[in-house]
C-alpha cells in the first residue's frame, strides 16, 4: 500500500530515543524527509546517523528543550528553514516525575504542564502557518493510556495527557477547513527506557523484583506482552498518510487490549 508520504516532510519530536524514535524511522521508511529532534546532541546525532544509513532518508536533526517556552519555536523555524516547509508534526515529550498528589509541589505542576501539555501546544502554534500555506498537514500527538484510564502515582501524566488529548479534539473542528487533521495515538505498556524505569520504580515500592511486576503487568494484557516502539510508529505514520483522509479528532489506543473501557 502506499501511503502517499514519499517527500513529505515529518518534524518528530523528543526522537534521539523511545517512541519518536521508532516513529522517525517508520516514516523515513516510507520515504518521508525527517527533522529529529531532542535535547541531548549525542543521542540524537547518533540515531540520526544510524537513520540516514538503515534507511538513505534525507534525515536532518535539531538539538533544543521542548520544555523551554523558545525550544518550540526554534524546532520549527529551523525545520522550515532546511527544508522549505512542513508537512507531519509529531509532537512527543518524555514523562514526567512519578508521584502521587501528596508528592507533587507547585514547581512539579508546572514542570508537567510545560512538559507535556505546552510543548504539544507551543509546536503546533508554530507548524500551522507552514502547514497552511502548502495547503493541509497532519499533527500525530503521541499521549499515553493514561488520558482513558488513570494510572496509579502518574497524577502529572493523567492530568496533562487527558488535556492534551482535549484539546486536539477541540483543535480538530478549527484546523479541518484549512485540511489539517490532528489525531492522537496512546500508547500502553510499550517496551521503552521509561516503562523499564516505571517498572523499577513500582518494583521498589512494593518490594518486588523487576520480573514479578513485569509478569503481572503481562497478565493483564491480552495480547500477553508489552508492544514495540515500532508497533505504535506503524500507527502514527498511517495517521500521517494520505491513506488516513478522513480521520481528524480521535484517539486511538495502542495497548494490546489493556483498556478495558468503551469509549
Amino acid at each position: 500500500m502506499d501511503l502517499g508520504l514519499n517527500g513529505k516532510i515529518a518534524l518528530v519530536a523528543a526522537s534521539s530515543r523511545g517512541l519518536g524514535k521508532a516513529t522517525a524511522r517508520a516514516l523515513a521508511e516510507e520515504g518521508a524527509r525527517i527533522v529529529m529532534c531532542a535535547r541531548n546532541q549525542d543521542d540524537l546525532e547518533a540515531a540520526a546517523d544510524r537513520l540516514c544509513a538503515d534507511t538513505g532518508a534525507e534525515v536532518r536533526t535539531i538539538v533544543c528543550d521542548l520544555t523551554n517556552q523558545q525550544g518550540p519555536a526554534t524546532a520549527v523555524q529551523q525545520t522550515v528553514e532546511a527544508m522549505g516547509g512542513l508537512d507531519i508534526l509529531v509532537t512527543n515529550i518524555g514523562g514526567p516525575p512519578v508521584g502521587a498528589f501528596a508528592d507533587l509541589d507547585d514547581a512539579a505542576w508546572h514542570g508537567g504542564h510545560d512538559a507535556i501539555l505546552m510543548s504539544a501546544v507551543r509546536l503546533i502554534r508554530e507548524a500551522l502557518p507552514s502547514m497552511r500555506k502548502r495547503g493541509g498537514g497532519r499533527i500525530i500527538n503521541i499521549a499515553s493510556i493514561s488520558a482513558k484510564e488513570p494510572i496509579d502515582r502518574l497524577m502529572l501524566s493523567n492530568a496533562y495527557r487527558a488535556a492534551l488529548v482535549s484539546m486536539a479534539k477541540t483543535l480538530a473542528g478549527e484546523l479541518a477547513a484549512d485540511n489539517i487533521l490532528i489525531n492522537n495515538v496512546c500508547p500502553g505498556r510499550i517496551a521503552t527506557d521509561r516503562l523499564v524505569a516505571l517498572d523499577q520504580a513500582r518494583a521498589e515500592a512494593e518490594n518486588v523484583s523487576v520480573e514479578e511486576i513485569r509478569a503481572q503487568a503481562q497478565r493483564q494484557i491480552p495480547l500477553g506482552r508489552y508492544g514495540q516502539a515500532d508497533e505504535l510508529a506503524s500507527l502514527i505514520t498511517f495517521l500521517a498518510s494520505s491513506r488516513a483522509s478522513y480521520i481528524t479528532g480521535t484517539t486511538i489506543l495502542c495497548d494490546g487490549g489493556l483498556f478495558r473501557g468503551l469509549m
